[in-house]
């Protein structure tokens, strides 16, 4: 085959990208390409217009210095050297129940925590549901008043069936590195660095129409823009996106993909001077009740003139002006008072139990192939699983990194 690059990568938010710096930085051409106007994907910080630049996390909202994997790609692209500190001013979070902000504490049992927290050395995570593991080692009590509604504020869904191996992880720290970060202008900088970098191409705008086979390798349609030839492909998508994509030859990966599903988050953002809040800083709300998932603010780093925050609310539960009035009510300030706002639609992937099981299928019949799958529907849905699941993808179809020790 006469081929266009070496890699094409669809699909632009951190997964996409991080397979497509993974490839480029190995000296592979490489191509990505998005169907929306912007890369990023879930990493969308939302600027207020007419508001002098502020801005608030509208997706994703944290980033750690155990990391590992996405602290190497900003160190090739220089920007560890730019983060800023997550936590200016002590914040933490608070419920949300009943019409009330309420302390985490207080919904917290105690003794039976006590009592059950020794079985977390004994009992396995793995093809757990995390209702079932968390109410093991926490008590049920405890899952149903507290645990529950603050894992579901993480992955805005319902937690019960979450696979647990799936919900945290634990990772190295890098001690060179603040615990918690983001940048000045928020972490949408991180995908539009690499982005940018001259080492890859990437375009927007692009719909797929078919993926063909072509030898080892495959040729990408796109609508009303022909076709593009790669001797490595990678999907960056979403699992119902990648079934509908998935090339000839590869129909246990699409019967195994097509398995996995979606949940949908209405995000509603909101910009308030500061002096017409009388809430006190806080990180965000858990919502027990109110029709939303959580809120998270930008009070981490402050700004003297504005408040942010960005409501995650379940869909189909409120209409848009019915998602303003809660989100007030909960903040505890008048609608009149909004000074800008947006609405943004997200998707996550719904994991169950068993998940690992679907992703060894996913695997096995991709095995010796040059078509890679990665996403937040693998390892899990932080940014860091994402990467990891998008470098072990590189380094098979490309082997190891040399210049890579981690």
């Amino acid at each position: 085959m006469t081929k266009d690059f070496d890699h094409l990568v669809i699909g632009a938010g951190i997964s996409g990208l991080g397979a497509a710096h993974f490839s480029a930085r190995r000296g592979l051409s490489t191509l990505v390409l998005e169907a929306a106007p912007r890369v990023g994907g879930c990493m969308n910080t939302h600027a207020f217009q007419g508001l002098g630049g502020f801005w608030t996390e509208a997706g994703s909202h944290t980033c750690f210095n155990s990391y590992g994997n996405l602290l190497t790609i900003m160190d090739d692209l220089g920007l560890t050297a730019q983060v800023q500190p997550k936590v200016k001013t002590k914040v933490g979070y608070r419920l949300w129940a009943n019409g009330k902000r309420r302390p985490i504490t207080s919904a917290l049992h105690f003794l039976e925590a006590a009592v059950s927290l020794p079985r977390i050395f004994k009992e396995p995570k793995e093809g757990r549901r995390v209702a079932d593991y968390y109410g093991r080692i926490l008590g049920r009590r405890n899952y149903r008043d507290l645990l529950r509604h603050a894992f579901q504020a993480v992955i805005c869904q319902n937690a019960d069936d979450y696979p647990a191996e799936a919900l945290f992880r634990r990772k190295p720290r890098r001690k060179d590195m603040i615990k918690a970060f983001t940048f000045a202008q928020g972490l949408s900088a991180i995908p539009e660095t690499i982005a940018a970098q001259d080492r890859l191409t990437v375009r927007t705008g692009q719909t797929i129409a078919a993926i063909v086979p072509d030898g080892a390798g495959f040729r990408v349609v796109i609508d009303g823009a022909g076709e593009i030839a790669c001797a490595a492909l990678t999907l960056a998508v979403p699992p119902d996106v990648a079934a509908q994509l998935m090339p000839a030859g590869f129909d246990g990966a699409r019967d195994a993909v097509g398995a996995i599903g979606m949940a949908e988050i209405e995000t509603l953002t909101l910009a308030f001077r500061a002096t017409d809040l009388t809430l006190p800083a806080l990180a965000g709300l858990i919502a027990v009740d109110g029709g939303f998932y959580s809120a998270v603010s930008r009070d981490f780093l402050p700004d003297p003139t504005y408040r942010g925050f960005a409501f995650h609310f379940r869909p189909g539960v409120l209409c848009p002006e019915d998602q303003v009035a809660a989100a007030c009510r909960a903040l505890g300030v008048d609608p009149a008072c909004i000074v800008a706002r947006g609405q943004v639609h997200n998707r996550l992937p719904a994991l169950r139990a068993g998940h690992a099981d679907v992703v060894e299928r996913i695997d096995r019949a991709t095995a010796g192939s040059r078509l890679a799958i990665t996403g937040n529907w693998f390892v899990g849905v932080s940014i860091e699983d994402c990467l990891t699941r998008s470098r072990q993808e590189s380094d098979r179809l490309f082997g190891a990194d040399p210049s890579r020790s981690t």
